[in-house]
Formats: C-alpha cells, sequence, structure tokens
C-alpha cells in the first residue's frame, strides 16, 4: 500500500511517501516559509538519491507547495519521480490539529465540519489543513484521508491543569479548556525514549520550530503542555504571541484597534516577528544579531527565557527530571538556543558533554555520562507515527 502523509505546520509543509507496512520511505519533501513572498524553500528527495532544492521562491498558499511536491513525485525524471499515478496512493494521513471529540477519524463531512466549527480556536493550522483535504479529496476521490487529532496525547493530562478559573458554565457549554496539541511530536519521544531506555520516566520534552510548546511526560503519558484552547498559549512561536493578558483586547479596542487587527497582530506579526521586526525565522534573526540589530538578540533572549520558566514548572510538576529532549526545527539544528537553556537550568542537574553522543539515526546525547539529567536530540518524525495510526485506522 502506498501511504502519503501530510504535515502541515504553521508557516510549513512535510510530505513523506510510505510503502506500508514495510514503512519504506519512498519520497520526502519540506516546505519553508510559505506566504513569505519570494522567500519560499522547497526541498525534495528520494531514498535512491533524488534531490531538488529551490530558496528564494514565491509559494504563497498551501496549494502552491503540494503542487510543487507532486510535480516532482510524479515527475518523468527517474532520478525524483517515484509513481507514475497518483491514484495508486490508497491512504493520505493528516498530522491535524484540532476537532474535539475525534482522535484518529477517516475525515468524512463530520469531521470537517468539526474542523470547521474550531477554526477560530486554531486558524493557522485547521485552516491549511481544511485546503490540504479537501485538495487531495479531488485528486484522489478513492483514497481514505485520515486525520491524527493532535490533542489526542494531552487527554491523560489531570483535569485540575486543564481548566481555565472561569465561570464553571462555560467550560459545561463549550468546552473551554486546555486542549494540547504538538501531540504527534511529543508522543514520538515518548516512544522513542521508551524504544531507548525502557521507560520515559520523567522527561520535558521541548518542541521547538515554527510553532513551539513544552510537555512533561511522565511514564510515557502527557501530563501537562504549555498550549491551551488554541496554540497562542506558552512561549513566543515564530509569528504567534505566546502567553498574554486576556485584557490585550479591550486595551487595544479602546485605542481604536479593530477585532481583526488585534488577532492578526497576535496571530501573524507577533512572536519573533513582532519583538525584531526582522523576520520570524530564528536563522535571520541569528544573522541580524551578528551585525548588531539588538531587538533580534532581545527576541532570541525572550524566546529562551520562556523555554527556561516552563522548564523550571515542569520540572516541579514532575518532582524531578530524568529527560530533557529538544526536537523540530530549532530544536534539533539550534545549538546556541539548546547551550543557553541548558546553562540557565543546570541547577536541574544538567551536566553538559564536551562533545555529543551520537546515538544513531540523528539521535544525539549532549549530557556528559555523570549528568543527573540526560539531554537529548530526538529528530522529529512525526510524519512515522502519523503514518503507523493512518494505516491501523479501521475503515467501515
Amino acid at each position: 500500500m502506498y501511504l502519503l502523509v501530510c504535515n502541515a505546520g504553521s508557516t510549513s509543509l512535510k510530505f513523506k511517501l510510505f510503502e506500508m507496512p514495510s514503512e519504506h520511505v519512498m519520497a520526502e519533501a519540506k516546505v519553508e516559509r510559505i506566504g513569505r513572498k519570494d522567500n519560499g524553500i522547497f526541498t525534495y528527495k528520494t531514498p535512491a538519491g533524488g534531490y531538488y532544492h529551490t530558496e528564494k521562491t514565491d509559494i504563497p498558499t498551501y496549494t502552491e507547495g503540494i503542487k510543487m511536491f507532486l510535480d516532482c513525485m510524479l515527475s518523468a525524471d527517474s532520478e525524483l519521480g517515484v509513481l507514475d499515478d497518483i491514484r495508486k496512493i490508497s491512504r493520505v494521513g493528516f498530522k491535524t490539529v484540532l476537532a474535539p471529540g475525534y482522535g484518529v477519524a477517516v475525515i468524512d463531512e463530520a469531521v470537517e465540519e468539526k474542523m470547521q466549527e474550531f477554526l477560530d480556536v486554531a486558524p493557522a493550522h485547521n485552516g491549511p489543513y481544511l485546503e490540504a483535504v479537501r485538495h487531495f479529496r479531488a485528486l484522489l476521490p478513492d483514497a481514505v484521508l485520515v486525520g491524527v487529532f493532535e490533542t489526542a496525547f494531552h487527554e491523560t493530562i489531570p483535569a485540575e491543569r486543564t481548566l481555565y478559573a472561569v465561570p464553571y458554565e462555560w467550560l459545561e457549554k463549550y468546552g473551554f479548556r486546555r486542549m494540547g496539541y504538538h501531540g504527534a511530536s511529543h508522543s514520538y519521544v515518548a516512544e522513542t525514549l521508551t524504544e531507548l531506555f525502557g521507560s520515559t520516566g520523567r522527561t520535558i520534552s521541548c518542541h521547538l520550530g515554527g510553532s513551539c510548546s513544552l510537555c512533561a511526560i511522565e511514564d510515557g503519558k502527557s501530563v501537562d503542555t504549555t498550549f491551551g484552547l488554541s496554540l497562542q498559549n506558552g512561549i513566543c512561536h515564530a509569528n504567534r504571541c505566546g502567553d498574554i493578558d486576556a485584557y490585550v483586547f479591550p486595551f487595544l479596542k479602546n485605542r481604536g484597534f479593530t477585532d481583526e487587527e488585534i488577532l492578526y497582530g497576535l496571530e501573524k506579526q507577533g512572536g519573533l516577528l513582532g519583538i525584531s521586526g526582522v523576520s520570524n525565522d530564528m536563522r535571520e534573526l541569528r544573522e541580524a544579531e551578528k551585525e548588531g540589530n539588538e531587538r533580534a538578540g532581545l527576541a532570541i533572549r525572550h524566546f529562551i527565557n520562556g523555554i527556561v520558566k516552563y522548564i523550571g514548572a515542569f520540572y516541579a510538576e514532575l518532582g524531578g527530571l530524568d529527560n530533557l529532549v529538544f526536537t523540530a526545527g530549532i530544536g534539533e539544528n539550534d545549538s546556541s538556543v539548546r547551550q543557553e537553556v541548558c546553562r540557565q537550568v543546570a541547577h536541574l542537574g544538567i551536566k553538559m558533554a564536551e562533545q555529543p553522543d551520537e546515538l544513531g539515526k540523528g539521535l544525539l546525547q549532549l549530557s556528559a555520562p555523570d549528568s543527573k539529567v540526560r539531554v537529548l536530540v530526538i529528530p522529529a518524525n512525526e510524519e512515522l507515527g502519523v503514518a503507523r495510526k493512518t494505516f491501523r485506522c479501521r475503515v467501515d
């Protein structure tokens, strides 16, 4: 069976084409900086050595990103093309975000309606996924489309940590509570730790990318996370503000802002971009900081401070710490962020090694052998987890 996984982030798209059940990856692609005019990045590769990369290209919407991937996958170029007919794909798995009541489900009309209903809670994610689902439904009318929802992993969080201190009838009537996201990423971290060491113990997983969250994991289960009802909570993101006082709304409205302007500022112009005024991309912020841009440096320090604060909070809730894990784009690739975070929380029992220890498959152990806390880099492989769940999904 050919199974395609679509992972739509707030500013990116990832694809992996699997042959199941062998889990052989036939092709994969990453589309970055969607919506950044003439600044998009597209990378496509196959295990056989096929490779295509372009930068500073215009990728205005997710639909264009999908088309770029399909053009490569179906290419007549033998180094790139891996399928001669898109209809050979039997299932498409989506790393979907929010549709309360659904964990892993065939995406039918009812699921789409629930995603649409909560579009105001997760506009940067439910919107792109609805766009991608409709695109693939038109391309592959006979394929099974499966949603693997991000909230499922966090259903084990104790109720006292999911509640907001608001009128209780809001909770009962509207399901107004902290949901938690990045479930595919944090659950993959938990699975990998269990495979490596037999247990997760007490772990803090740091998913740091265009969208960011931390998750407290105990014995393989999520027990707290930085996300709330929406994906705005927690540390700052590439474009989204993270934690903020709810009274920013009346404050700005009393000064002439509309609801749309406030939401746009919080969702699209906040985060690293909002503070720096330069970019939402950590790589570009590093360059700007080197050139003396003070706001770029301030954005980086604010980002690191948020991570440190939540590590401290989760350490207290867990009653100690066995593993600190970094994953996703920034977590895997920005050693300076990792080093500074670990320096600031060294009092928790972290001792860093002089050189990372390679554990295979891109995994790194950064801590010294006598460190009380194991510090690891676990490359994100959300797509494999989604592929497994999509493959196993029962179709009535």
